[in-house]
């Protein structure tokens, strides 16, 4: 079942947003070449602490890390390592979330460190691109799959491809709730989006192959193919009218 915010309810969602949106602007302002993962991780978690909130992702489900710190042809869920160390031409998404006031709020983003060859910075700037063109739909009226599709349209029309295996997701007292949100769909299928939805948005996508696997850890996924994945991701609440990104400060 979708449970539909109330005003408080959303509320309360801003403050958890807020200080992911700050901690992925602290990561933004200091990742750099020669970092380990677990620092990058530490910049996040520094600045989610520091507001009051808990760290959202430690310890959900059994994960290990803080936050989710993935390279190059990792997808997602990558776990923090004081021996990963980044260098030039990489690229670093970071999924991090808080928990504050008994709600979440959760965002990802990736970034090149240094020089990064024109084919990854395209990868990059698609990938964040086919997050809004999805949320052009985000609106009372259409349906969820229309978001789906305009994510999925836009990425392969560059190229690139959608990574199946793992989807957007309903926040809010629980870091995933109903509906889930595929990147891939055609449209016009779902339920109808009402206000007080709030939702994760968050676009996977490969450079080469759509097909993921994990590793022997469990939990890190990587793309089959070895090549290049980003990721994107806000939680937005569906307004009377146009859709409230909640962390973007």
């Amino acid at each position: 079942m979708i449970i539909i915010k109330s005003e408080l309810e959303i509320e309360k969602l801003r403050k958890a947003g807020k200080i992911v949106g700050l901690a992925h602007e602290a990561i933004k302002n200091n990742i750099k070449a020669g970092m380990s993962t677990y620092e990058i991780d530490q910049i996040a978690s520094q600045v989610i602490l520091k507001h009051g909130a808990k760290l959202g992702f430690k310890g959900y489900g059994g994960f290990p890390g803080n936050n989710c710190v993935s390279v190059n042809d990792e997808v997602v869920h990558g776990i923090p390592s004081k021996h990963r160390i980044v260098k030039e031409g990489d690229i670093v998404s970071v999924d991090l979330g808080s928990y504050i006031d008994g709600f979440y709020g959760d965002a990802a983003r990736t970034h090149a460190i240094g020089k990064v060859s024109d084919e990854t910075q395209k990868l990059i700037d698609v990938t964040r691109e086919s997050f809004f063109e999805g949320l052009k739909f985000a609106k009372v009226g259409y349906r969820l799959s229309d978001i789906s599709h305009a994510i999925q349209e836009h990425c392969e029309k560059n190229g690139f491809s959608i990574v199946r295996d793992y989807v957007g997701h309903g926040v809010g007292r629980n870091l995933h709730e109903p509906p889930q949100i595929p990147n891939f769909g055609r449209p016009g299928r779902g339920p109808r989006l009402q206000k007080g939805m709030v939702l994760a948005i968050e676009p996977m996508v490969n450079m080469g192959s759509f097909e993921v696997k994990t590793l022997a850890d469990k939990w890190t996924v990587v793309t089959i193919d070895g090549s290049y994945s980003a990721h994107y991701e806000n939680t937005i609440a569906i307004t009377d009218g146009e859709p409230e990104i909640l962390t973007m400060v």
